[in-house]
């Protein structure tokens, strides 16, 4: 079976392994992350944002998008953010119980992004004791539909969250694939946008099990300390997530993972735009694909042995596909003959 249901569902990459099992050679000289591994992420992290950051290993991309949420949102807050966005559809609303009741207000707009007309239209109640305060913007990069926010558009999201003293999260589960489809800088598209915090994201992109928490303002980041604790993020043996990290970010594998699962959505992409019948719901700017296949074309492909997820009832049907690190020219190759032949 060949798997372009999710970026979840692959292997590790041989590094990060490597790094897991140098982790394991010996005891560590303490624990809770006073190791040599979590002690260099920060250096890290500061040479590829280009400043000084304070960094946090977590284990899950939930973890990584509500605990500087909740750290930066008051429980009276309102948090914006595309109604696709991870942390409204599928976070079992984590945001709203670690931040203890802040209110998610959702805002619409095409290819799961949001404009900065569209947020300044929809913040309301500031200053008013009844109404929730807006408190952060949440932009995602990569968003769920596969598209990327350019640099401009987060700055312009920054600045209207900056005229209406608001903080700017950006889940970057897929961070290192929009960076690779802008070919801009790590820092160009965060911090000097006017972002405040990044979930880095490391599990879809190679990691085991392994994201990163990027304060870029320190006095930011004093509260989250706690609630990871709280959280049940503050582990004993954080060695071996912080070797995952360490591994990830060295030699900027991140970014030529991302890399390869881009140009692997690419090639596919220049397969299956040859097919009438197929078209495409998204750009593809990064390594997912949303497109309308005929529904016998989809049971065709399932039957040869590829597994992707179907989004809808209807014929044709709505598909996602999601390229890898790890994804194969040969396999890629084989689902686009196999489509051009049942076309």
């Amino acid at each position: 079976m060949t798997n372009f249901a999710s970026d979840n569902v692959t292997g590790i990459s041989p590094a990060i392994l490597e790094a897991i099992s140098a982790a394991n050679q010996d005891y560590a000289a303490s624990s809770y992350g006073a190791d040599k591994w979590t002690a260099g992420l920060s250096e890290q992290a500061s040479e590829i944002f280009e400043k000084d950051v304070t960094v946090f290993p977590v284990i899950s991309g939930t973890a990584a998008n509500v605990l500087p949420i909740s750290s930066l949102t008051p429980s009276y807050g309102a948090i914006y953010c595309h109604e696709y966005a991870h942390i409204h559809t599928d976070e079992c609303g984590a945001s709203e119980f670690y931040t203890g009741g802040a209110k998610l207000l959702s805002l619409s707009g095409e290819h799961a992004k949001f404009s900065a007309e569209k947020l300044s239209a929809s913040i309301f109640g500031r200053g008013v004791a009844r109404h929730a305060q807006p408190a952060l913007v949440s932009v995602t990069q990569t968003t769920e539909a596969g598209t990327l926010y350019q640099v401009d558009e987060v700055a312009a999201i920054s600045a209207v969250a900056r005229e209406n003293g608001m903080k700017v999260h950006m889940d970057g589960a897929r961070f290192a694939n929009a960076v690779a489809g802008l070919g801009c800088s790590p820092a160009d598209i965060t911090w000097r946008a006017g972002v405040d915090v990044l979930s880095f994201g490391a599990t879809k992109n190679g990691a085991m099990g392994a994201e990163l928490v990027v304060f870029f303002n320190k006095a930011d980041s004093r509260e989250l300390e706690h609630r990871r604790v709280r959280g049940g993020h503050y582990l004993s043996k954080m060695r071996f997530v912080s070797a995952q990290l360490s591994a990830y970010l060295a030699k900027d594998l991140w970014l030529e993972n991302a890399r390869r699962a881009n140009a692997m959505a690419k090639r596919l992409v220049d397969h299956l735009k040859e097919i009438p019948a197929v078209s495409f719901v998204h750009p593809v700017e990064a390594n997912i694909l949303f497109l309308s296949m005929p529904k016998k074309m989809a049971r065709s492909l399932k039957d040869a042995g590829f597994e992707f997820y179907e989004m809808s009832e209807t014929d044709p049907v709505l598909v996602r596909l999601v390229l890898s690190f790890n994804s194969s020219e040969a396999d890629v190759d084989r689902f686009g003959d196999i489509a051009k032949s049942l076309a």
